[in-house]
């Protein structure tokens, strides 16, 4: 279940792909800052619509031996003891509301005691903070309330009445979980659920029950099915491609980019989200923008909603480096690594020879910036050694290059781009015992090189574009708060 729609895929145990199927669907955004969906008309819905589907597409004298389902995340659904939710579930970061409760419980807590005990400073991708906020905005919810789930854990839980949470996700509950020790941080996470109780930890692959009577009449998953416990989507699809190895990287390129590199330690960073892995006692890193492809959709309509075809021609008949024109990306605040919901994009350099191509090159090129300073980051963890490119952004005949020249980084293209339901596959695969725990069916399909003709001139308008936000950010932050008193 991601952002934008979701997939199912019918998978045998070579991880031959016998049947999909795809439900688009939107988030909601009734207020500035806030994005929701609707767990039940939405995520379940779509559920039970995708697996009717594939049920019928079962081959004669096989059968259905296990399903994992994946969502976005971390996420926070609050349900009753029907599994009603109380309120629309609050997405992960691009849900900026609980401002004010990450300040509250970071002086509360302490951040050096958050990052030493989660991982992870407290940002709007944190789901502590979003409970914290219905608590205070909303008592009566947060009181009708008898369990709370992520996209995945309430599916799990409607499909089999089980009330558990797989460890990744848990991970990025912050600060209710302690990564370090892979359990509860209990007293912390007792005193922000208050009378919520705390799932059932599982990893990823793990069973968590059987498909109930309910759920068989509701999906066409027959009934008495195990079901294993999936996670949040991006490490799905990380997953799907074989980034299991440490130093292992995933750019996810969409709406938003998305990172991860499993590591061999442990290890915090400020800027960074540490978390548990998809296999048992594993670690990762994550990152996350807060644009990306949205960035670039945003862009084409404003110039008048040309093709995309025609936008990357205009585009790609611009020298690299966009004739001295740089771009922030921060349309919707940012995530990693600077974690500011009031930062704003900008356009740096623009003169009037520039023209509509230099405008989409350079927004390319600030998010392969942005990349570049995560990476970084990465690096002070476990140097990656090995990136898999993955998302519907790989369609542009720019961006992944740009990536590449602007970080000096190969990219591996993998053969199968189904994404995050061909790693739920896999992992319901292994959870049953169909194959073996190591068993990695990504095949490689392409390779994207670095240009080395335009490093040099990358890393010099790497330098200008790091200098920018930091130089414009008081300017930028006076700016939102005369844009929100109009």
């Amino acid at each position: 279940m991601g952002t934008g729609s979701s997939k199912g895929v019918l998978v045998d145990t070579a991880g031959v792909v016998i049947a999909s199927a795809t439900i688009p669907h939107a988030m909601n955004l009734p207020r500035p800052g806030w994005a929701e969906v609707d767990a039940e008309s939405t995520w379940w819905r779509e559920v039970c619509d995708i697996s009717n589907r594939l049920a019928g597409e079962v081959p004669a004298g096989s059968r259905i031996a296990a399903m994992c389902v994946s969502g976005v995340g971390p996420c926070l659904v609050l349900c009753d003891d029907d599994l009603t939710p109380l309120r629309p579930a609050i997405l992960y970061g691009v849900d900026t509301r609980a401002t004010t409760e990450i300040r509250l419980l970071t002086e509360e807590f302490g951040a050096d005691a958050i990052l030493e005990r989660a991982g992870t400073l407290l940002s709007s991708q944190a789901v502590g903070p979003k409970l914290e906020w219905v608590r205070r905005h909303e008592p009566e919810v947060f009181a009708r309330a008898t369990g709370w789930y992520g996209s995945n854990s309430y599916i799990a839980a409607k499909l089999t009445g089980e009330y558990v949470l797989d460890h990744h996700t848990a991970s990025q509950c912050d600060p209710l979980y302690a990564t370090s020790e892979f359990d509860w941080n209990t007293e912390w996470a007792k005193r922000i659920c208050a009378h919520l109780p705390l799932p059932r930890l599982v990893w990823p692959s793990e069973v968590v029950g059987a498909v109930h009577a309910e759920a068989a009449a509701a999906t066409g998953v027959p009934k008495g099915t195990p079901v294993v416990a999936g996670t949040v989507d991006a490490y799905s699809e990380a997953f799907s491609v074989g980034v299991r190895s440490p130093g292992d990287q995933m750019l996810m390129y969409g709406s938003t980019m998305f990172l991860v590199q499993i590591i061999e330690e442990y290890h915090s960073d400020p800027a960074l989200w540490t978390t548990a892995g998809i296999e048992r006692g594993s670690l990762a890193l994550a990152a996350g923008t807060s644009t990306a492809g949205s960035m670039i959709g945003w862009l084409q309509t404003i110039t008048g909603g040309a093709s995309l075809d025609t936008l990357m021609a205009e585009a790609s008949a611009v020298p690299a480096g966009s004739e001295g024109l740089i771009a922030l990306p921060y349309l919707a605040g940012e995530r990693t690594p600077v974690f500011d919901p009031d930062a704003r994009g900008l356009f740096a350099g623009l003169t009037l020879r520039h023209g509509r191509g230099h405008l989409f090159r350079a927004v390319y090129e600030g998010i392969g910036f942005g990349i570049r300073q995560i990476l970084e980051k990465f690096d002070d963890a476990h140097t990656g050694r090995r990136t898999v490119a993955v998302g519907g952004g790989l369609r542009s005949p720019i961006w992944a290059q740009a990536v590449s020249d602007i970080t000096g980084r190969p990219q591996l293209v993998p053969e199968q781009a189904i994404g995050a339901s061909y790693g739920d596959a896999l992992m319901a695969a292994i959870g049953v015992k169909l194959v073996e725990p190591e068993t990695d069916w990504a095949m490689i399909e392409r390779e994207i090189m670095p240009n080395p003709d335009n490093r040099a001139r990358y890393d010099e308008l790497y330098g200008v574009w790091r200098e920018l936000y930091p130089a414009t950010k008081s300017l930028v932050h006076r700016l939102g708060e005369l844009g929100d008193r109009d």
